[in-house]
């Protein structure tokens, strides 16, 4: 059994949903060597979050956004953890509904999503900078 660890950067991109399948496989050219096994990815932040969805139609992404910023909205009276900005406690909440890691098997060197899926970014602050994921393959 191999394990390979990195910790992968990403660049900094505008509050919305991204896919980012391709910028993780570019950094993981290690997955090539795997005959089967599990990747995990693993987002270290609290306020964007890490998922898979549909990687096809971008409306898909568009409608997500739309959808929490209805869901939590920024500069809503009852929140108090604001101490930076009216993002804050909202970029927290949708990070904490959509989740931080996902798992993914990995067959013949290659992540085994379905046709119409991919990694998706949640980024829920308006400047959230670049943000860091570890990723662990497991396999032989």
């Amino acid at each position: 059994m191999r394990y390979i660890q990195k910790r992968l950067r990403l660049p900094a991109v505008a509050e919305g949903f991204h896919l980012i399948t391709d910028l993780l496989l570019a950094e993981l050219p290690e997955l090539e060597g795997l005959r089967t096994g599990t990747a995990n990815f693993f987002i270290q932040h609290t306020s964007a979050s890490l998922f898979i969805t549909e990687n096809a139609d971008p409306t898909v992404r568009r409608d997500f956004q739309e959808y929490f910023k209805r869901l939590a909205p920024d500069n809503a009276p009852y929140f108090q953890h604001t101490l930076e900005g009216p993002d804050d406690m909202t970029a927290h909440l949708k990070a904490a509904m959509l989740g931080n890691s996902v798992t993914v098997p990995i067959a013949n060197g290659q992540l085994l999503l379905g046709t119409w899926q991919g990694l998706c970014l949640g980024e829920h602050r308006r400047h959230g900078g670049r943000r860091w994921v570890v990723a662990t393959l497991m396999g032989e």
